[in-house]
C-alpha cells in the first residue's frame, strides 16, 4: 500500500514509520502523502486510539527534505509543493487522536517541521532539531516559521530561523520543543506508556482537548467561547456519566466514546 513508508498497527496504537533510512529519511512530495493518508487511515480506524510516528534505523527521524526533488522548481510549483504540505501536517495537528512524534535522531527542516505539527514529541537523547533551509537561500516550507513560534517562543525561534543553528534533545527540551528525552533504547516504549495512559481517558474529550488547544493559536477563533460550548456538551455524553460514576463508586471507569 506504501513505498516509503511502514503502517503497523498493534494494541490500539498505529506506528508510522518513514523508511528511506539510506537517505536518512528525507521528505519526498510522496512520501509527505503517505504520512498523510496512514494519519488518516489511522483517524477512521476505531481500534486505534493513538498514533506514533517515527523514522526508521537510530541514526535519522527525518533529515529534511529531498533537495534534488525540487531543486529545479518554478515558484508555482514551489507554493503548490508548500500548500501540499501544509494540507498533510495540518491534518497531523488537527487528528482527533493524539500523535506523538518518535524523534530518534536528526529532525531538520521538514523532519522538525513534520515533528512539531504532532501533539507530542518524546526525543531520544542523541536527536537533534533545526530548520537550516537558511542555507539553501529558502524558508521553511511547511509551517515552521509558525510553530516553532508556538513552542519555543518568539526570540528563540527567530534565532534559530535565521541561524540555521542545531539544538541538542536537551536544549529543545529546555525550550519546550521535547516534552521529554530519553535513552534511545526506551523510545518506542515511552511513546507507547504515554499512549496507553491517554487511551483509558474518553476519546471525545482527547478530540475536544485537541481542538481547544489548537484554538489558542488562531486568532480568528475564541478558544474560551469554544471551552464553553465544549464543556456543556460533555454533559450529554454517556463518557461523562460513566467518569461521575466511576469516581463515585471509587472505580477506574471504562469509556465507550460515545
Amino acid at each position: 500500500m506504501y513505498s516509503n513508508i511502514l503502517y503497523h498497527t498493534e494494541n490500539g496504537i498505529a506506528t508510522i514509520t518513514i523508511n528511506r533510512e539510506s537517505q536518512m529519511n528525507a521528505l519526498t512530495i510522496d512520501t509527505i502523502q503517505e504520512v498523510g493518508q496512514a494519519v488518516q487511515a489511522a483517524n477512521t480506524d476505531e481500534s486505534v486510539f493513538g498514533i506514533i510516528i517515527t523514522g526508521a534505523g537510530e541514526k535519522a527521524f527525518i533529515a529534511g527534505a529531498d533537495i534534488k526533488e525540487f531543486s529545479d522548481f518554478t515558484v508555482d510549483e514551489a507554493c503548490d509543493m508548500s500548500a501540499a504540505g501544509h494540507d498533510v501536517f495540518n491534518s497531523i495537528e488537527k487528528s482527533q487522536k493524539p500523535v506523538i512524534a518518535a524523534v530518534n535522531g536528526f529532525a531538520l527542516g521538514g523532519g522538525c517541521e513534520l515533528a512539531m505539527s504532532c501533539h507530542i514529541r518524546i526525543a531520544a537523547e542523541h536527536a537533534k532539531f533545526g530548520q537550516p533551509e537558511v542555507n539553501l537561500g529558502v524558508i521553511p516550507g511547511y509551517g515552521g516559521t509558525q510553530r516553532l513560534i508556538k513552542l519555543a517562543g518568539h526570540a528563540k525561534a527567530l534565532e534559530l530561523l535565521m541561524t540555521g543553528d542545531m539544538i541538542d534533545a536537551q536544549e529543545a527540551h529546555r525550550l519546550g520543543l521535547a516534552n521529554h528525552v530519553v535513552p534511545m533504547a526506551d523510545l518506542m516504549a515511552t511513546c507507547t506508556k504515554m499512549l496507553q495512559k491517554i487511551g483509558k481517558k474518553s476519546p471525545l474529550t482527547i478530540a475536544q482537548i485537541i481542538n481547544l488547544t489548537n484554538a489558542y493559536h488562531k486568532p480568528n477563533k475564541n478558544g474560551f467561547e469554544m471551552e464553553i460550548k465544549e464543556f456543556g456538551a460533555c454533559f450529554g455524553t454517556e463518557d461523562f456519566k460513566e467518569g461521575v460514576s466511576a469516581f463515585v463508586n471509587k472505580r477506574k471507569p471504562e469509556f465507550s466514546g460515545r
